[in-house]
């Protein structure tokens, strides 16, 4: 009777450990369905109709934001500036072809994005140029669409993003598991950028008004076609300002036989050093004084004119300093400054996606690494743009003073006021 009954509790313990390894494993795989594609496999795009015309007007119009960006940041940072236009650019444009009349006018002044039947199947052509196999160096972006599993999204405006930017869809829940869906997205941008980008979203951007994530995230690794040889990197001189000076690993190379695309104009030197495959480049721009001295004029038609001057030329030595690091910007009061203000505010209008008035920006998150040293330059970027569901519209024949206000005590017939103050709690 006793073995009987130690057989039966064995077999109870075993049908437990049965059905909770299944759940666990529902669990995982429940979770690894929330990503809509492998990170390391982004889809493809539709480039049918794309031209070398408009593959240029696309690419002029992300290098003109590249310029304004930097001046605007440039206005608030003392430090170093780094960061991805074309993922930045990717993430609003997806976010772009939800806005409609006076939110889309102002998106198009920022980013310069030309018109809906050239953007789109010119951006997937220089989407899937990024993504090509067979490649010296590792180049890849992803789009994703990280959605409110029971908002009412427009199957035009889902369908759009996948054929024209390979953006999938993943459904999430912001309203009951918010941090998970957090840590999911944040998942999926760290596998994106091979460990670079890690928290991307940080805790509290998150709530439960969210009901769209739309992010991009970009990674290269890129060897010199020339490399440097660790053993002449030694400590010099770095001058931050005449009176600022500090000592970092300083590159060199002595390129006897090798000629680099160069010029030295006055105002600055301009260098361009080749990864293998040649198919990416890095241009240094050293000027001559200071960045002051050619950051107002530099623009990105300022940039052809440097360029247009480049010719082979053999140097005597070329040094560059080791460097890495990463940056992290909250991009809303820059992209107003820009010119794109009504993104952000109520008065919003990104019924491409859903159909009403009901989304708003509320944050764009943009986070860049970069590390260069005698091997080459490893890059990771990635963006964020947080869309938010408004408050729902109080009705208009009632009044409900259920937040703090400010109230006033006037002379009727003159309007003079007589008191005025603020309830910001009603029990104190």
């Amino acid at each position: 009777m006793a073995k009987l009954l130690i057989y039966y509790m064995d077999k109870k313990i075993l049908t437990i450990a049965i059905t909770i390894l299944m759940i666990s494993a529902v669990t995982a795989a429940a979770v690894l369905f929330l990503f809509p594609y492998q990170p390391d496999q982004p889809p493809q795009a539709d480039d049918n109709g794309s031209t070398p015309l408009g593959i240029q007007k696309v690419v002029d119009a992300n290098n003109q934001f590249a310029f304004e960006l930097y001046s605007e940041l440039n206005k608030a940072e003392d430090n170093n500036i780094f960061y991805s236009p074309y993922s930045i650019s990717a993430a609003l444009a997806i976010t772009y072809e939800g806005a409609k009349g006076k939110t889309a006018d102002e998106m198009i002044s920022v980013f310069h994005f030309p018109k809906n039947n050239i953007l789109r199947p010119n951006f997937a052509a220089i989407y899937n140029k990024i993504n090509k196999n067979d490649k010296h160096y590792k180049l890849s972006a992803g789009n994703t669409l990280w959605a409110q599993y029971d908002y009412p999204f427009l199957d035009e405006y889902m369908n759009l993003v996948e054929k024209f930017y390979g953006g999938k869809a993943a459904n999430v829940d912001f309203v009951e598991e918010t941090e998970k869906s957090r840590q999911t997205i944040n998942t999926f941008i760290k596998e994106q950028t091979n460990n670079k980008i890690k928290e991307l979203i940080p805790e509290g951007v998150l709530d439960k008004m969210t009901r769209l994530v739309l992010t991009n995230a970009i990674y290269f690794k890129g060897t010199w076609k020339l490399e440097f040889d660790k053993s002449d990197t030694s400590n010099q001189n770095f001058k931050i300002t005449s009176t600022n000076i500090v000592k970092v690993p300083m590159m060199r190379m002595e390129p006897d036989k090798t000629a680099f695309n160069y010029a030295d104009i006055g105002e600055l030197q301009i260098l361009e050093l080749p990864y293998k495959g040649e198919d990416i480049s890095m241009l240094i721009l050293l000027p001559s004084e200071n960045l002051e001295s050619i950051e107002p004029s530099l623009t990105s038609q300022k940039l052809k004119e440097y360029k247009n001057q480049m010719k082979k030329t053999k140097l005597a030595a070329i040094y560059i300093p080791k460097f890495e690091f990463d940056s992290k910007y909250f991009m809303k009061d820059t992209l107003s400054a820009l010119g794109m203000p009504t993104a952000f505010s109520f008065g919003a209008d990104f019924s491409g996606m859903d159909g009403t008035l009901n989304l708003y920006i509320g944050k764009v998150i943009h986070q860049a690494y970069i590390k260069v040293d005698e091997k080459g330059t490893e890059a990771a970027a990635a963006t964020a743009v947080v869309m938010y569901e408004k408050s729902a519209a109080m009705p208009k024949d009632i009044f409900r003073a259920d937040r703090p206000f400010i109230f006033i005590i006037q002379e009727k017939e003159t309007e003079n006021i007589l008191f005025m103050g603020r309830v910001t709690d009603p029990t104190k």
